[in-house]
């Protein structure tokens, strides 16, 4: 018989069940989190038309989608491909279901997308993202952004991590504006992407990169000094004033960072952000408010979610208008990390609530209306049946339950019940109210 290679295909995350439980109570935490803020929950297809997946897309996407193999009954379909992210296929269902959504639509999605960029450590090619998005019709408050942020700030904090979240915010309006100050639009690109990158590059590469797009040395010295600027939002925006830049569009992403950061602080979050010029996010489809969540204290980790506003987020499907704020924590990149950073508390690994242990057959009916009982109760219960010793049988319903219930002639006869806290050792009453 031949072998088979039975490992994941690279680019695959696949946890044991200690690992997956903690990965589903994260998940779950986030997701009540989102609920708790007044977003509603959605799903759209895994799979979707590639034609509506290139639409908005752009540079290596086409190279790293994943394509449906057609079979004999679909041959006449139209070519199909696996989500790369949730933002294009929630923009289809913005414009397939807009007569039916309430605007401002606040929605959540939760679930795997796919990309067969190559593999690296901690980044997947099958990965899940958590998302939310507020979406308007023709108009959105800039309030909003502040509800996103505080919204995936409380979802970091859900899950009780040993070190605290920070979100770095900015606002692509200012770098715009700055540079229709200076006088440099046409290579608004280039600087975009030089910035980006230089957090990750000695300054004296971020100088080199700058000149060789043609910047003069007076203009390099005003970029950076104006990409160095970071910290509290009163000491930022009192020196952002001091540049005196006169554009408008600089002036109106100023004002609108200001206020996102003023009402993220009246929130009590004013230790969980940061303006920062240097956030200016990749993707050329924001226009205002824009923010990447790090770990302070783990800086090397980089970027563990981020968002940002956009103009219009189906402008490919439809003349209509559609402005929107969201933000993503991708949760398997998350997960990997801080697990292999030691930052998840683990006190959250134990699977189930309670194991029953019934010494013999003779005890399996009441064990299974005493598992019964528990479920009904909302707490999850599983029943050891296997014919080992008692100290086995614990040992092994050790490993998966927080709780173990041992089931012999005398508890069958007086229903008097002891449970084990498999942590603490200690031995109390059964009582699900307890």
């Amino acid at each position: 018989m031949k072998k088979l290679n039975t490992s994941p295909i690279s680019g695959m995350q696949e946890l044991l069940p200690e690992e997956q439980a903690i990965f589903n109570n994260i998940k779950n935490k986030i997701a009540e989190v989102y609920h708790q803020h007044g977003y509603i929950d959605i799903e759209t297809p895994t799979i979707e038309r590639t034609e509506i997946l290139l639409a908005k897309a752009g540079g290596d996407t086409e190279k790293q989608i994943y394509k449906v193999v057609k079979t004999a009954e679909s041959a006449d379909e139209a070519d199909q491909a696996l989500r790369f992210d949730h933002t294009v296929p929630l923009a289809r269902y913005i414009v397939e279901h807009e007569n039916n959504l309430n605007f401002p639509f606040k929605v959540s999605q939760i679930g795997l997308s796919f990309r067969g960029e190559r593999a690296q450590k901690g980044r997947f090619r099958e990965f899940y993202q958590c998302d939310i998005d507020v979406i308007g019709r023709n108009s959105l408050p800039i309030a909003y952004d502040t509800d996103v942020l505080a919204t995936l700030i409380s979802a970091y904090n859900s899950f009780n991590l040993k070190t605290p979240i920070v979100a770095r915010i900015n606002n692509r309006k200012i770098i715009t504006g700055l540079l229709n100050f200076l006088n440099l639009q046409e290579k608004s690109n280039d600087i975009y992407n030089i910035i980006d990158h230089s957090e990750k590059v000695p300054i004296e590469k971020t100088e080199s990169a700058f000149a060789e797009i043609g910047l003069t040395e007076d203009e390099i010295k005003k970029l950076l000094a104006f990409i160095n600027l970071h910290g509290e939002r009163s000491f930022v925006i009192r020196n952002l004033g001091n540049l005196n830049v006169t554009d408008q569009t600089f002036l109106d992403g100023v004002a609108e960072l200001d206020q996102t950061m003023y009402l993220l602080e009246s929130t009590g979050l004013k230790s969980n952000i940061s303006a920062d010029m240097k956030i200016v996010r990749g993707l050329d489809y924001y226009t205002g408010i824009v923010f990447e969540f790090f770990l302070p204290e783990y800086r090397e980790i980089g970027s563990i979610g981020g968002g940002g506003r956009y103009d219009n987020l189906a402008s490919h499907f439809t003349e209509q208008n559609f402005p929107g704020v969201g933000g993503s924590i991708g949760l398997s990149r998350l997960f990997y990390i801080l697990n292999e950073y030691n930052l998840l508390p683990k006190d959250n690994a134990k699977i189930l609530n309670y194991a029953i242990i019934p010494i013999s057959e003779n005890e399996y009916d009441f064990a299974f209306k005493l598992a019964d009982k528990i479920n009904r109760n909302n707490h999850s219960a599983t029943i050891v049946l296997t014919d080992k010793k008692l100290g086995d049988k614990l040992t092994y319903a050790a490993k998966l339950a927080e709780n173990g219930i041992v089931i012999g002639e005398s508890e069958v006869s007086t229903n008097n019940l002891k449970v084990k806290n498999f942590t603490t050792g200690e031995t109390s009453d059964f009582n699900l109210d307890a």
